[in-house]
């Protein structure tokens, strides 16, 4: 895929409020990483690399799946 900073995964699961629709779309400059730790507020939500893929719009997107909650220490 090129790196045109278009969405190349998509961060899938986790309680409803782990993020809005529109933030599940992203781009990740190296897909070979295993997690992805995203800030929401005062805290992260962690999503890990499955084998999986979807397909949205005619773009195949890697699938995170989310993991975990952890909260920013104060």
């Amino acid at each position: 895929m090129d790196d045109n900073g278009a969405p190349n995964v998509f961060l899938s699961g986790g309680p409803g409020t782990a993020l809005a629709d529109e933030e599940r779309l992203r781009y990740l400059p190296d897909l070979n990483v295993t997690t992805v730790k995203v800030l929401c507020g005062n805290r992260y939500e962690h999503f890990e690399a499955s084998t999986d893929t979807t397909l949205v719009g005619d773009r195949e997107l890697r699938v995170f799946v989310w993991a975990r909650r952890t909260y920013v220490a104060e």
